[in-house]
Parts: structure tokens; C-alpha cells; sequence
């Protein structure tokens, strides 16, 4: 296995038996360190009825390991207090009603704005990942699988792929955890690379909430856990978001 280590920084659902998997959210009293609770930021963010498409799902290109991992994080949103996210092809589907900070201006909805992680159409090809959090625990695991279009070295997924995937899963977790909002260091140290086509398991952990900054941690390794991919750290600056004045 090739190794390599250095620091970057950033700114910035068998098959078909899976596929209507619903969202299932335990009960939740605690309020964010922030302002709004946690109970409902996850039930905003989780819709239980929507026409959106979840590209959070199982789906052919799905390797075994990502998907018996997926069902056993399944089982534990029933009894276990974790919570499976719906991942929409744009942020602007998670938080409809609500407006940006700073006098930011959302422009028009006629194009098909994609987050990034979502920008590639063909199943497999790109990102697959699912993303289950823990509201009490404030932390999240990320399944991972990287397509043959993330390439970097001949077989092997691309540190940029790793890095966008990690700032994804670190920012779900930041405003689900306290209204983390926007991403102002990420921090990389890469340890070995990701085989295409693999499983690669993103452990993410909020550290600590202090001054209106959210201090994340996340360790990238195998199923087994025997090869770690990369460690990581990133801040968060927490802003509330504001609801939409009625026309």
C-alpha cells in the first residue's frame, strides 16, 4: 500500500427492500450550545414526507461491505438514537424556509444546482456515501465509497475526493449538532490511499463548542479497521439561520 502524509488546509438506501427505508428520528429534548434545538434541526432536516429524491440509498453499485455496514447503522436507528440523513442534490432542499446570513442571496432555482458531492448523475461512477448521525452524542459516520470518475493515482480515489467528502460529513454534523454553518479550516493528514470501489468509514466527533466555533475530529479507515486512510480536524463557525419572511 502506498503512504503518504501531509497537511492540506480549506475553506470553504436486498436493494429494493431498502429503497423506502423511511427516517427514522428518535425523540429529542436537549437544545444546540447555539440556539435552535437539536430535535428540530434533525426534523427540519429530515423531512418525513417529501418528492425529493434521497440519494442516500442502496443502489447496484453499492459494494457488500457498504451495504451490510448500511444495515447494521439501520437497526440502530430503531432502538439506538442514531439517525440515518436524507442527502438531497442541493442544500438549498435542506434548508427551504430559511435564509442565509450576512445579506447573502440565494439566485434563482431554474438551474440544476447540485452540491458537489452530488454532481455526478451515474450510480457508482462518483460519490456514494451515506451519512448517519447521533444527536445525543454529537457525532456522525459516514459510509464512503469512491467511483472510478474520483480517480487519483491509477486505482485509487484522489485526496480531493477525500477532502470534500469529509467537509460534507463535517458540516451535516456541525449544524445538526449546534448550527455550525460555515467551514473555516479543514485539516488533513493523509496516511494511505483509498481503493476505488472500496468502503472507506469516516468517524466524526464533535470536540468541543467555544466562542460561536465548532471543533471537529475525524479518523477515515476500513471496515475492519486495520488501515486508517487519514486523520482530520476542522472548525466551524456556528450561525443561525433565519426564517423567510412570508411574501
Amino acid at each position: 500500500m502506498m503512504r503518504r502524509s501531509f497537511q492540506v488546509a480549506a475553506r470553504l438506501g436486498h436493494h429494493k427492500a431498502l429503497l423506502r427505508t423511511p427516517c427514522v428520528l428518535p425523540k429529542l429534548g436537549s437544545a444546540s450550545a447555539f440556539g435552535s434545538s437539536t430535535n428540530s434541526l434533525v426534523s427540519r432536516f429530515c423531512p418525513e414526507q417529501t418528492d425529493l429524491k434521497d440519494y442516500a440509498l442502496p443502489n447496484a453499485s453499492w459494494c457488500p461491505d457498504m451495504l451490510s455496514l448500511y444495515q447494521e447503522f439501520l437497526e440502530k436507528t430503531k432502538s439506538n438514537g442514531w439517525v440515518k440523513l436524507p442527502s438531497f442534490k442541493s442544500n438549498r432542499d435542506h434548508i427551504q424556509g430559511l435564509k442565509l446570513p450576512f445579506g447573502l442571496v440565494v439566485t434563482s432555482d431554474k438551474n440544476d444546482w447540485r452540491i458537489f458531492t452530488r454532481c455526478i448523475q451515474v450510480e457508482g461512477q462518483g460519490y456514494e456515501y451515506v451519512i448517519f448521525f447521533h444527536p445525543f452524542k454529537k457525532k456522525s459516520v459516514c459510509l464512503f465509497q469512491p467511483g472510478p470518475y474520483l480517480e487519483g493515482a491509477p486505482g485509487f480515489a484522489h485526496g480531493g475526493s477525500l477532502a470534500a467528502i469529509m467537509d460534507e460529513t463535517f458540516s451535516k454534523t456541525a449544524y445538526l449538532a449546534g448550527e455550525g454553518l460555515f467551514t473555516l479550516s479543514l485539516n488533513i493528514s493523509f496516511k494511505n490511499l483509498i481503493p476505488i470501489g472500496s468502503l472507506a468509514v469516516l468517524n466524526v466527533q464533535v470536540e468541543k463548542i467555544e466562542d460561536q466555533k465548532m471543533y471537529i475530529s475525524c479518523i477515515t479507515q476500513s471496515r475492519d479497521q486495520q488501515t486508517v486512510y487519514a486523520k482530520s480536524s476542522g472548525v466551524f463557525l456556528q450561525m443561525q439561520l433565519e426564517e423567510e419572511s412570508s411574501p
